[in-house]
């Protein structure tokens, strides 16, 4: 059975966006597991570096968009890392959105819940803006749900599943229709 996430009619904020194809890299580390757009933490292990995610090329400066959807199609673990924003200049994340077993999507740092939609079998919209220096915005489903201020310097975006320091797997991710923008 072939799944497919809906076309979006137009990226959230419209207006000047001009569509991109940044490169990527694989990462698996422990015991994550990358099959195309299929992210699996395969062990229960609370400690250690348990990834299975792409990496996209960094970018500096402007606004950037990314829009993806995701469905958790197995979460026997909890609080999951789904997609980051990763700040290279400060060498560490810069946004967290994660997912906890019974559908919480939230923030890891502050913690902020971003929606309740993140349920086994559900197919979620998530859209990120970033405007280098200025602010950071996630949409759960084409609603805004979470903006702070940005530093300015060197950034990337990655997706897939991560054991964040107080999760664990086993996890499924099946991530679809993942575009990037500039502007």
């Amino acid at each position: 059975m072939l799944l497919t996430a809906p076309n979006a009619y137009a990226e959230v904020e419209p207006g000047g966006w001009t569509s991109t194809s940044p490169s990527f890299t694989v990462q698996e580390r422990g015991c994550g597991q990358v099959d195309n757009l299929t992210f699996t933490l395969t062990c229960s292990t609370a400690s250690g570096d348990q990834r299975a995610e792409r990496r996209y090329a960094t970018y500096t400066g402007g606004t950037r968009q990314f829009e993806g959807y995701f469905r958790i199609a197995s979460m026997g673990g909890t609080r999951i890392s789904l997609k980051q924003t990763f700040n290279e200049s400060a060498a560490g994340p810069f946004f967290m959105l994660a997912g906890e077993r019974g559908g919480r999507l939230y923030a890891v740092h502050g913690g902020a819940t971003l929606s309740n939609a993140g349920t086994v079998g559900a197919t979620v919209r998530v859209n990120t803006v970033h405007q280098v220096g200025s602010e950071h915005r996630t949409y759960i489903n084409g609603s805004l749900k979470h903006s702070y201020a940005s530093p300015g310097g060197s950034f990337y975006d990655k997706f897939g599943a991560y054991r964040t320091n107080s999760g664990s797997g086993p996890a499924t991710v099946v991530w679809s229709g993942v575009k990037f923008w500039r502007k």
